[in-house]
Formats: structure tokens, C-alpha cells, sequence
């Protein structure tokens, strides 16, 4: 069976997820952390991708990001992936594999998930029990986003800098969007769509997708949308 094209169009967000084989670690300390996010950034930056939020795991990664181009999010994946593959294997003495095949990943709609996204991914060591709040984990750009530190990776979406007239607004509001629990639903949607390759929008955003790739962005719709759907949308 054909493997599924993924979806990807430039200017539109992306959340990506990057797992190790059978969910081994990939991180096994703080300088391989580093060394990844230094790798990431310098990726980021020769392909055009604006990273909007991250947390590396010891087994996996989230990134939320927008590419300029068609392509921008892969080449940088793949860029990282593999020179960081080499250091892991040479630094701990190993060979083979490190992760569990492509990375997943979903286009995200701005205007309804792109903030909650982001509460996903910076809330992932809270869910995981490995601190009581985002800001005690130094892995993720929650420091970045709610407490103003300085970052080379992140590049805040437009609709993060709408939340206030300066940087010190921004991070309050911010802030205060922790304060509200992402429900349950809302994570698991996330996750499967992400995992799935889909579209995490509202019906509009998802035709509106399918329009521009020409692949279906909903589950239970597989292959290219048939032109009278399209014309009937």
C-alpha cells in the first residue's frame, strides 16, 4: 500500500512529532538536548521554518512551525534527524536506528488551534508528571512564550503577538491561557490528527486544505477529493 503523502503548503502552521524507535530515548542528557536545539535552530533558519513552540521529551518531540516553502519542514527534519542520528550514535557508543520512522505531523488552522496547540506541546512534561507546572521544565519554549527569555529558535506567530501591545502584555495573556485546563477531547484531537496526517480545523479549514493540496485533510476520506465535492463544498 502506497504510503500517504504528507500534507504541507507554505504559510500554513504545522505541529510535528518526532518519536524514537519503540519509543527508546533520544535524549539521554541535557547536552544532547542542546546540541539537538542548537542543530534545530541552525535548520530552521537556512530552510525557512519559523519555529512557534517545542519541548523536547526524553523519547520524543513536539514542534509547532511554519515553513515558506513546500518542502522548507522536511529538508530541515531530515537535516537534523541524521546529523543528530551520527552525534547520538558516536557520543553513546551505539549503532542502528534512532527514530521511529518519518516524523508525523498535521496542518494546523491559526485562527481556532494554533494557541491551544501550542498549550499541547508546552504542557507535555505536566501531562507526562515530570513537573507540577510548565515553567519549572526548561526543555520547552514556555520560558520563551510566558516569561520573556530569549530564544534564537522561536519566531512568535503573528496571532501570538496580537495578545498585546508589548512583550510584557503578551507573556500575561499568555500566561493566563494556562489557567484554563486543554480538555481531554481537545488533546486526544490534537494527538490522533497529528498522528494521522490530517488537518486540525474547523470544516472550512479542511476544505480549504484539500483545495490547495489535493488530498483529503479529514479521516474517512482517502484519495484526492472527487471535483464535485470541491465544486459542492
Amino acid at each position: 500500500m502506497a504510503r500517504r503523502r504528507r500534507l504541507s503548503y507554505p504559510n500554513i502552521p504545522q505541529h510535528l512529532i518526532q518519536r524514537g524507535n519503540n519509543r527508546q530515548v533520544c535524549f539521554a542528557d541535557e547536552q544532547d538536548m542542546l546540541t539537538f536545539g542548537q542543530w534545530l535552530c541552525d535548520y530552521s533558519d537556512e530552510y525557512s521554518v519559523a519555529v512557534h513552540s517545542w519541548v523536547f521529551m526524553t523519547n520524543h518531540i513536539h514542534l509547532l512551525a511554519t515553513p515558506n516553502g513546500h518542502a522548507s519542514i522536511s529538508l530541515m527534519m531530515q537535516a537534523v534527524g541524521r546529523r543528530y542520528v551520527r552525534y547520538f550514535n558516536n557520543r553513546h557508543r551505539r549503532t542502528g536506528t534512532l527514530w521511529e520512522g518519518r516524523y508525523r505531523s498535521c496542518l494546523v488552522d491559526s485562527d481556532g488551534y494554533l494557541l491551544h496547540c501550542q498549550r499541547y506541546i508546552e504542557m507535555n512534561p505536566v501531562r507526562a508528571a515530570m513537573v507540577i507546572a510548565p515553567g519549572d521544565y526548561r526543555w520547552s519554549s514556555y520560558r520563551t512564550n510566558a516569561l520573556g527569555k530569549a530564544s534564537q529558535l522561536v519566531s512568535p506567530h503573528s496571532l501570538y503577538q496580537q495578545l498585546g501591545t508589548n512583550p510584557e502584555e503578551r507573556q500575561l495573556v499568555y500566561r493566563e491561557l494556562f489557567k484554563e485546563v486543554l480538555s481531554d477531547d481537545l488533546a486526544e484531537t490534537i494527538r490522533t490528527t497529528t498522528l494521522s496526517g490530517l488537518a486540525l480545523g474547523n470544516d472550512k479549514f479542511k476544505r480549504e486544505i484539500e483545495s490547495l493540496t489535493g488530498q483529503s485533510a479529514s479521516a474517512g476520506k482517502p484519495g484526492r477529493p472527487a471535483r464535485d465535492q470541491k465544486q459542492n463544498s
